[in-house]
């Protein structure tokens, strides 16, 4: 393999990498904030890929002028999945955290249902796009530029996460009610508008990621599921309720998902992050850089 090849793969094991960050890191965020594993986190993807071509379809505009409104109204349809469903689940008196999981689970379920009912289980694909089958040349390696552009959103994404989580009055209390939930509730910060404010940003992220997701991938019911499965090992890798070990194992996934390809036929290209993710918990169990 020439050094040019190397490059080539690497660079594309990078730009899938950050996409990976951008999916999971909704989850990361969530579990940090109230130590619930959102098991419709695939779905939430899922409706924010159909949201994206039903909005294309009605309205005619790219994807990428409508990437706001979709993170808009994921953003309500998160805070209403806590207000609606998880707020009750938090209060069950006795497994609490088994409920939390059927609770997710059973939405998971329902929203697939749901699109499979209203959607059929056909695969779609936009047919026009501003970026769509564009190439970008950099002396010789060549990017999709919907890749470069999603990996472009992601950046952005978690630097305005960054600047969100350190420079305003409600970062601080996001991070205050991570650290410790009983205590805000002493210095007058309401816990459950947290966690639906919570739950509303961990959607948009994914929400952008599902606008993205509509410029090169197929839209189809199950299209969530397998991105939510490298989500979880995502989130794993980089340390459950780590918002930046997200984006740090995102890379890593997707290098180490890449660099397989080169070892083995690109139908087992998941064999290498399986074996990292359980090296990960054998030797770290909490993740690189969890607290757990």
């Amino acid at each position: 393999m020439t050094m040019q090849a190397l490059v080539q793969v690497l660079a594309s094991g990078l730009l899938t990498g950050l996409i990976y960050g951008l999916v999971a890191v909704g989850l990361s965020l969530i579990f940090g904030l109230m130590d619930v594993v959102n098991f419709a986190h695939g779905e939430f993807l899922m409706l924010a890929v159909y949201a994206t071509f039903g909005l294309v379809v009605v309205s005619g505009l790219d994807p990428i002028v409508l990437m706001p409104l979709v993170a808009a109204l994921m953003f309500v349809f998160g805070g209403t999945v806590y207000l609606g469903v998880v707020r009750f689940a938090m209060r069950a008196k006795a497994n609490q955290g088994m409920v939390q999981i059927f609770a997710t689970f059973g939405l998971a379920i329902l929203l697939q249902g749901v699109a499979q009912y209203l959607f059929t289980p056909d695969y779609r694909s936009l047919q026009v796009s501003w970026l769509g089958g564009k190439t970008l040349d950099l002396g010789g390696v060549y990017l999709p530029w919907p890749q470069v552009f999603g990996a472009l959103v992601s950046l952005a994404a978690f630097g305005g996460l960054f600047l969100l989580m350190t420079q305003t009055d409600f970062g601080r209390a996001l991070e205050a009610t991570r650290e410790d939930q009983g205590a805000v509730a002493l210095v007058g910060i309401d816990r459950n508008r947290i966690f639906a404010l919570g739950w509303g940003l961990g959607a948009a992220l994914v929400g952008l990621a599902g606008a993205v997701l509509t410029v090169f991938y197929y839209i189809h019911p199950g299209v969530g599921g397998a991105f939510a499965l490298i989500a979880y090992v995502t989130v794993a890798l980089g340390g459950f309720g780590s918002v930046f070990g997200a984006l740090a194992a995102g890379l890593i996934v997707g290098l180490v998902e890449a660099a397989t390809t080169l070892v083995l036929p690109p139908s087992l290209k998941s064999v290498g992050v399986y074996a990292l993710y359980l090296l990960v918990v054998l030797v770290r169990p909490q993740g690189l850089f969890g607290r757990l």
